[in-house]
């Protein structure tokens, strides 16, 4: 890609090559190991897949919270959530700090760099402001859809609670597919605004080569969040007989933190058994075909536009779903992998060479603001808390040098409706700390136990890993500004003054 020449509070100016369009697709509670490029499980995910396949696979990324509302807003503003109090959903009666429009994000600096932004669906940064107050000219939101349903469908009504049924409206009036068709209307209208464009509106200055604006499009799915509503064909499309059993699913608890077993009688699953489990999991696969469908139509116009090779693609989710592993529901009181693991995918034709792997630790909600500014080189954020992946979309996933790459994940958590609980993990290859401030710390040898079944905080021959990782993760919440440890000298002594039982 060529250097770039700025214009102050104007228009971006690349030599011989424009800025791509870039198209930030998010999904919620998407597993990583619920894609059929990761060959774990029998989903069907072609259009995915597809992606993955132009583009690039990451293997290790990882959400920095696995909740709706902090994991965005961590994504928009480049910050873990706890250094501006976005400790919770906003939704669950506590009172919570969000991001404010007076903060900063990086789709309001695209857009002062000549972007036209537009976001569709889910809206989970704000319960008081819309997107138009943190950078997106135009927007759609989910709104629209339930008021288009209850005009349209006004004796549609549910049973079955969190746990998922069939949705009979017909699959083109389905949520995934009209965020979809409602996502190519606003790359029609872009493209559209971007064929007017004179001279005159992008403030006299020199257009691209293809006399276009850039446009970063923002699409955040719901699905496959409980309850999974599949429409057909896709509600029919796996037999729960067929679904196999999680690897974790017959964990007994043992010595692990009491909340885990309590998180069953709270949702009232303790006797839930696999042929229970089997249907709910068979409709999260069935969602999660049905929204790769929609995403397949938006990749399908892109192409038919001709704006594929103009396009950064990626797809993530803001974290998992335990969907049944470790016999759990949901996503909350727990660091397992099955929720704090997420899909990354980037396709940018002619820059991410094809079948691309990285297998290097990423947060995808910190890493990704720096690479937007990198990628229209404009300068980052000295309060970003993320790398830029520019060096690896554009290498071969190994980047150009070590001294930016993570050598661990770092996820938290604050609690949730069932009380507040307190967490932060550390994860590497080979190992998974958890530290629990209330409660049992948890110790995974994720080589011997990749499925997290059994706690060894307690066998003596780890106790100087244990201090190697809590020495580490005391060190990164520090140097994030994380309020746990931020000046709590209690809390210092019980990480690594050796005051924790």
């Amino acid at each position: 890609m060529s250097e770039a020449n700025f214009l102050d509070g104007g228009y971006l100016i690349l030599q011989n090559v424009k800025p791509p369009n870039i198209l930030l697709i998010l999904a919620d509670q998407h597993r990583y190991d619920c894609i059929g490029y990761s060959n774990e499980y029998p989903i069907h995910t072609p259009n995915i897949d597809k992606l993955a396949c132009e583009g690039m696979w990451f293997t290790n990324a990882y959400t920095p919270i696995p909740v709706c509302c902090p994991a965005r807003q961590s994504l928009l503003n480049g910050r873990r959530p706890e250094t501006f109090g976005a400790l919770w959903n906003y939704n669950n009666g506590l009172k919570v700090s969000t991001l404010q429009p007076t903060d900063y994000t990086w789709v309001r600096g695209l857009k002062e760099h000549g972007y036209l932004t537009g976001h569709i669906g889910k809206w989970s940064i704000s319960p008081e402001y819309n997107p138009n107050s943190f950078g997106f000219d135009d927007y759609i939101s989910d709104r629209e859809y339930s008021d288009f349903r209850k005009q349209k469908y006004p004796e549609i009504k549910f049973t079955n609670g969190f746990f998922g049924e069939k949705d009979p409206v017909p699959l083109e009036h389905s949520h995934t597919h009209w965020l979809a068709e409602k996502t190519i209307q606003m790359i029609e209208r872009f493209s559209d605004i971007n064929s007017c464009s004179n001279d005159a509106q992008i403030n006299n200055h020199e257009k691209y080569n293809n006399d276009s604006q850039p446009w970063l499009l923002s699409l955040d799915f719901s699905e496959p969040h409980l309850p999974c509503r599949p429409s057909e064909p896709f509600a029919g499309m796996y037999e729960p007989s067929s679904i196999p059993k999680w690897p974790s699913f017959e964990d007994n608890f043992k010595n692990k933190p009491y909340i885990q077993k309590q998180q069953l009688y709270s949702w009232g699953i303790e006797n839930f058994t696999w042929n229970d489990w089997a249907p709910v999991v068979a409709r999260y696969y069935a969602i999660i075909s049905q929204l790769d469908d929609a995403i397949g139509r938006i990749i399908n116009k892109l192409d038919s536009l001709g704006l594929a090779d103009d396009t950064l693609v990626i797809y993530t989710a803001d974290h998992g779903d335990m969907c049944g592993s470790h016999r759990m529901m949901d996503k909350h009181y727990v660091l397992y992998d099955d929720i704090v693991k997420v899909p990354l995918i980037a396709r940018w034709p002619g820059v991410v060479k094809s079948g691309a792997v990285c297998s290097n630790f990423i947060c995808h909600s910190l890493d990704i603001p720096p690479t937007m500014l990198d990628i229209v080189h404009i300068e980052n954020k000295e309060f970003f808390q993320g790398n830029s992946l520019l060096p690896l979309l554009k290498g071969d996933g190994k980047g150009n040098s070590t001294n930016n790459l993570r050598q661990y994940a770092v996820s938290t958590y604050n609690g949730q409706q069932f009380g507040l609980y307190t967490q932060r993990m550390i994860r590497t290859e080979k190992w998974k700390y958890i530290w629990n401030t209330t409660d049992i710390d948890e110790l995974y040898d994720l080589q011997e136990d990749p499925y997290e079944l059994h706690n060894v905080i307690h066998e003596t021959q780890y106790s100087g890993m244990v201090a190697e990782l809590r020495y580490l993760l005391y060190e990164e919440l520090l140097k994030d500004k994380d309020g746990l440890v931020l000046g709590n000298e209690w809390l210092k002594k019980q990480l690594i003054g050796g005051k924790k039982y």
